[in-house]
């Protein structure tokens, strides 16, 4: 078993697909009529397969029932913040910044919705794992 997509509900479908192709998404497709919405199919260029889906049914994102934020990884925060800033991109939250080479910074596309960004220190794994938690006693 294992984590497919995340579908997120967005206001204006041009809008999103700007920031989110901003951002390093790819369009992998889209199906325009179903009985949820518009639907576009995303993923990083470092993804196989999908990672996000856009679902656009013409009504207003209510983000008291959205996700709390999602996270990407970056190879380079310095270098990633200054594409973003081309695109009129900035960060809306203070990340951190830690003497270990851990980066995180905030950024929220059209709804508002927070997405985190992280650069791993060097010779981190490409996820979360439990050894990002120190054992009990620790």
């Amino acid at each position: 078993m294992r984590t497919l997509h995340v579908g997120l509900r967005v206001t204006d479908l041009g809008r999103s697909l700007a920031f989110y192709t901003a951002v390093g998404y790819e369009v992998v497709d889209s199906v325009p009529e179903t009985p949820i919405g518009h639907l576009t199919m995303l993923k990083l260029p470092g993804d196989e397969f999908v990672t996000v889906e856009l679902v656009h049914d013409g009504d207003p994102v209510d983000r008291g029932t959205d996700v709390s934020h999602f996270v990407v990884q970056v190879e380079s925060m310095a270098d990633t913040l200054d594409v973003l800033a081309g695109h009129g991109i900035e960060p809306v939250a203070p990340g951190q910044d830690s003497d270990d080479g851990l980066k995180t910074a905030f950024i929220a596309d059209p709804d508002g919705r927070r997405i985190e960004l992280v650069q791993w220190p060097a010779g981190h794994t490409d996820g979360m794992t439990a050894a990002d938690w120190p054992a009990e006693g620790d």
